[in-house]
């Protein structure tokens, strides 16, 4: 499954885990250090739902939630 949106096009966007250890300044200690950066992906919420088409047809198609919450698609 591609997880692309068919409406509004929304896809996987790269981003990292990252890590801190150590007492922040605030509250008296040196401050946090990085220890660790693991790539990681954040996913459209995708729902696969049966959409009207133009010439009264339907289809199955994935949505994000996004879309289907703004309106863009109309359920069959």
């Amino acid at each position: 499954m591609a997880r692309i949106c068919a409406i509004t096009g929304r896809r996987p966007v790269k981003g990292s885990i990252i890590n801190r250890k150590g007492q922040s300044k605030k509250s008296g200690g040196i401050g946090t250090h990085v220890t660790s950066i693991t790539k990681r992906k954040f996913r459209p919420n995708l729902q696969r739902i049966r959409v009207k088409m133009p010439n009264g047809g339907a289809k199955r198609i994935w949505v994000s939630v996004k879309a289907i919450k703004a309106g863009l698609v109309e359920k069959v």
